[in-house]
């Protein structure tokens, strides 16, 4: 029996109603996060760095400038499936143009340059690297910008800041208990913060206290006076040599060399660099609006007068707090792009070094980029990184659900991360910023509690790296036409209604005469989704996914569970701004696969989102009768599942693949064209499971985009299949039945319900020695033939051997 849907599935599937009807927002494209960070990289990510190093201009500036553009990528060797079979990587060249501009001439010489070979991302999300398939885990990590921090001294508050660049030298700020504000520079010995002022072009103390004029006559302590009288220097000059001693101790200081030193460290864009977002985080912390621009990034003197008089203030606050670095607002995702970026930076300036040492020994006559252009660091940095990166890890391939749920996870270890070590348990636990972006329950049950987490259903990773959520948004009023008016409650005297009265057409056409253009009505909520980040959502009002709402979306009760500034409450409906898209949207995938999760101890919870990643493959997969209705988005985004590119027509079905004749592209001669896809048959998984998948559709079928094709391992028509439906019954036996038995049927093995199949390579060298050539054969000295009864005649098992 077939069911009309989406996928024509088993009858049992269509029965299933477990779950409260979703809301108007579908599920997004589970793995986005690893296929848009990529195709960034590709875009972007890769100009940027090509920005970074041009142009290379030899030592002496005069004679030689070399500049990249124009990069591209070549048409990769292999395909995936070859490089799989050959255990080769999968990947493209890498080429940009060079051009040598003689500053002298003007002449200018240009050549292709070969990069070395770049990884390709499958459509799954992943890599083949020496026929391997990995993936690169997201990384979460501390954003760049400015926090500001407090420690208690006696019972009394005490505030500084930490300055984190993207790259470069770490400044931090920090109030004694007499009220002299000092700085560190990269965790070295600390020095008055107006000696760095005074390097920084204030040199004299009038200079200083103009600065800080405007807020210091209000507040009770000034903290400028008391650290301009620790501060033994008077000139810029004394200044420079004070801040250098304290960087290099050791070396002899002229204002000359420290003068370099300084520039070098803070106003060098090679050397310091906030990052695009790490000038976001400024902007909206220090409530400035600069632009994202090469000047802006670099340690603009004005931001650290404001961060310096933002700590002065928040000393004068008894009621200030300090940020709290656990928000999610506080910390981002570096995606598998910006990884590679950063990783591909060290070798692209390992390379502009070795270019300009090669100009100063070069013919200037006969030189062609290529013979300066050394791109051996580059390809030994993509190589480096993939081959042995924390992140780059050994795809778990047991089941698609641990396929999906490994592109989805979230690591704050690994370089420029944190250890396990030192990891305390504040960072280890759920934060209230978490809700829609983090899953609250699927993590490491080991010592990596809390430092791996998981996407919630929904999460998104916004451009600067924030994870976003999204929300429907709640209105309280309408334009006064008749439309928007139908169905909505007043909330004011309208059309002759008093307030509380449900809008009619007959009651809309009256309102619409009166001359306001909006009316004021009772919250309810639209279709418009807003995809919203962790530092808005403290500033809003949120209503929980399952508030009772009447059949034109209003709110029933005017008191409603809520979460305000991020932490639960009841409250005034009037005041929410915005409501869950879904009761799912606080977990993850595989939690959200659990029917009946409030039901659960958390901790339990926990153990089943971990464990149905470990369900190895069942010959017969058969999707679950109690469903929770993600069953088909896992196993579709997973890639295990095929499912149709575009709407077309079966015209060939077999064991190994499909062919869809369907609409050819605008522009093109023929009318259609022939899509190919190639199925997976018994191929051997990363944990020696076997992938294959099996065509659900016949010759002549017509298929719509996005319909099922072909079932892979674990998949029952296009829905996640992780176990199998079992009939249950519990004894209980003196009130003793706590896991104290399990007593199975023999159906369940002569039907093969819990068979898996597993494939392994076993090689075997024969070798031709001195003494002659090595003979396979099963004749083993002192063997009797009983136990030899399995083997062929060269000594190999016999296929159907029973073992």
């Amino acid at each position: 029996m077939k069911v009309k849907g989406k996928f024509s599935t088993s009858s049992s599937l269509a029965k299933r109603k477990f779950f409260k009807k979703q809301l108007a927002v579908s599920l997004p494209n589970l793995i986005e996060a690893q296929t848009a960070s990529y195709e960034w990289f590709l875009e972007h990510g890769l100009q940027e760095l090509l920005e970074e190093v041009n142009p290379i201009v030899d030592f002496a500036g005069k004679d030689m400038e070399l500049t990249f553009s124009d990069y591209f990528l070549d048409e990769p060797k292999f395909d995936e499936r070859t490089a799989r079979a050959k255990n080769v990587s999968y990947e493209a060249p890498l080429r940009a143009t060079a051009k040598i501009l003689f500053k002298k001439t003007g002449e200018v010489k240009e050549q292709e340059i070969y990069f070395g070979e770049y990884p390709l991302m499958t459509d799954r999300g992943t890599f083949i690297i020496n026929g391997v398939e990995r993936v690169i885990v997201s990384q979460l990590i501390r954003s760049p910008g400015v926090f500001f921090s407090m420690e208690y001294i006696k019972g009394k508050k005490y505030f500084g800041a930490k300055i984190i660049p993207n790259r470069g030298a770490w400044l931090e700020l920090e109030t004694d208990r007499d009220g002299v504000i000092y700085v560190k520079i990269d965790r070295k010995r600390k020095l008055p913060v107006t000696t760095l002022l005074r390097a920084f072009g204030y040199g004299s103390d009038e200079e200083i206290r103009a600065l800080f004029a405007d807020d210091v006559e209000v507040l009770e302590v000034d903290h400028i006076g008391e650290t301009l009288e620790k501060d033994i220097t008077t000139t810029q000059g004394e200044a420079y040599k004070e801040v250098y001693k304290r960087v290099r101790p050791g070396d002899l200081a002229t204002e000359e060399n420290a003068k370099g030193m300084i520039d070098a460290m803070f106003f060098n864009f090679d050397r310091y660099d906030f990052g695009a977002v790490g000038r976001y985080r400024l902007n909206q912390r220090l409530n400035v609006e600069k632009e994202n621009t090469q000047e802006h990034r670099i340690l603009n003197i004005d931001d650290f007068v404001l961060i310096i008089k933002e700590i002065i203030r928040m000393n004068n606050d008894p009621q200030a707090m300090a940020d709290d670095i656990d928000h999610l607002g506080n910390r981002r995702v570096r995606g598998v792009g910006e990884l590679i970026q950063n990783k591909m930076r060290v070798g692209f300036a390992r390379m502009a070094r070795n270019v300009k040492d090669r100009m100063s020994t070069c013919d200037i006559n006969t030189v062609v980029p290529g013979q300066i252009v050394n791109t051996r660091p580059v390809a030994a940095s993509i190589k480096e990184f993939f081959s042995s990166s924390q992140l780059s890890q050994f795809m778990d391939q047991v089941n698609p659900l641990a396929e999906l749920e490994h592109k989805r996870r979230l690591s704050a270890l690994g370089p420029g991360g944190l250890t396990r070590e030192r990891a305390g348990f504040e960072v280890r636990d759920v934060h209230h910023s978490h809700y829609g972006r983090i899953c609250p329950v699927e993590t490491p049950e080991g010592p990596n509690i809390g430092l791996v987490g998981h996407l919630a259903t929904y999460a998104r990773i916004n451009e600067y790296g924030f994870l976003e959520t999204p929300y429907l948004v709640v209105q309280h009023e309408v334009k006064n036409t008749a439309t928007a008016l139908k169905g909505r409650i007043l909330a004011e005297k309208a059309g002759g209604a008093k307030a509380g009265t449900k809008i009619d057409d007959a009651l809309a056409k009256k309102i619409t005469k009166e001359k306001k253009e909006t009316i004021a009505v009772a919250p309810f909520v639209t279709d418009t989704v807003e995809y919203v980040n962790a530092t808005i959502e403290d500033r809003v009002t949120i209503a929980h996914g399952g508030t009772k709402l009447d059949e034109d979306r209003n709110f029933v009760h005017n008191m409603i569970e809520a979460r305000v500034g991020g932490h639960p409450d009841m409250a005034d409906a009037k005041t929410v701004s915005y409501i869950d898209v879904s009761p799912k949207q606080c977990i993850s995938v595989a939690t959200a696969l659990i029917p009946f999760l409030e039901h659960d101890d958390a901790n339990r919870a926990l153990m089943g989102s971990n464990m149905q990643r470990q369900a190895v493959s069942c010959v017969k997969p058969e999707a679950p009768l109690v469903g929770t209705g993600i069953e088909d988005k896992a196993a579709v985004d997973s890639g295990q599942a095929v499912v149709a590119k575009n709407d077309g027509k079966v015209i060939a079905v077999d064991g190994n693949k499909i062919i869809v004749e369907e609409k050819a592209p605008a522009g093109s001669k023929k009318k259609t064209r022939k899509q190919e896809y190639v199925l997976h048959t018994f191929m051997k998984s990363n944990v020696n499971t076997s992938l294959n998948q099996v065509p659900r559709v016949n010759k002549g079928d017509m298929v719509k985009k996005g319909q099922l094709l072909a079932d892979g391992s674990s998949t029952d028509h296009g829905e996640l299949a992780l176990g199998q439906n079992m009939l249950v019954a519990f004894v209980p036996w003196e009130g003793y039945n706590f896991e104290d038995a399990i007593i199975v049927s023999e159906r369940v093995l002569q039907d093969d319900r819990y068979s898996s199949i597993h494939i392994e390579d076993f090689t075997l060298d024969v070798r031709d020695t001195k003494l002659g050539p090595e003979v396979v054969t099963r004749d083993i000295p002192n063997i009797g033939e009983e136990r030899l009864k399995n083997l062929d005649e060269t000594g190999i098992i016999r296929i159907g051997a029973e073992v």
